[in-house]
């Protein structure tokens, strides 16, 4: 009597297919489209991803630690309206690091705002800390729309469109 020896098989399971995230019941039946939906970024990571890509930033972890100190300079400068409404806008962890913020008491220049950020990260100066605020800032209008970047933009003081990937056509009067 003979026997065979079964090989043991290798299985490789096939490509997983993106699967479609549809609105919840509350952003679906609220009237507001989720401006973070329709640019493919749904969630912190991918938020994250599209910050590191931007910044070219080696890891994650330096993406995020960026990100999260960025967007919490960003939080205490955007005010009423314009504030509830980017945070809608955002994926729910970048919503929350905007909304914890004290409101500054009074409007900073771009320059000032620059010079917030590097000295919230250790080894910054103000040039390295530009790259990292245009870095974060610029992913914004695809993620937000133009209309609201707009509303921000006028909320704040002239020379933030630059660091929003935008060129300021004209100067404000005051």
């Amino acid at each position: 009597m003979t026997t065979t020896a079964q090989t043991p098989r290798t299985m490789i399971p096939a490509p997983q297919r993106p699967v479609p995230v549809r609105p919840t019941a509350r952003e679906e039946g609220d009237g507001h489209r989720r401006h973070g939906h329709r640019n493919g970024i749904r969630d912190w990571s991918e938020l994250i991803a599209a910050a590191r890509e931007s910044g070219q930033y080696p890891t994650t972890a330096e993406a995020e630690r960026v990100t999260r100190i960025v967007l919490s300079a960003l939080g205490g400068h955007v005010t009423g309206d314009e504030r509830v409404a980017l945070a809608r806008a955002l994926p729910r962890e970048a919503a929350r690091v905007i909304a914890s913020q004290i409101p500054a008491t009074r409007p900073q220049s771009a320059q000032e705002f620059v010079d917030t950020v590097a000295s919230r990260i250790e080894g910054a100066t103000h040039a390295t800390a530009r790259w990292d605020v245009s870095s974060v800032l610029g992913v914004l209008p695809n993620l937000i729309g133009d209309d609201l970047t707009d509303r921000i933009l006028s909320q704040l003081p002239p020379g933030y469109a630059l660091l929003f990937g935008r060129a300021e056509l004209a100067s404000r009067t005051s």
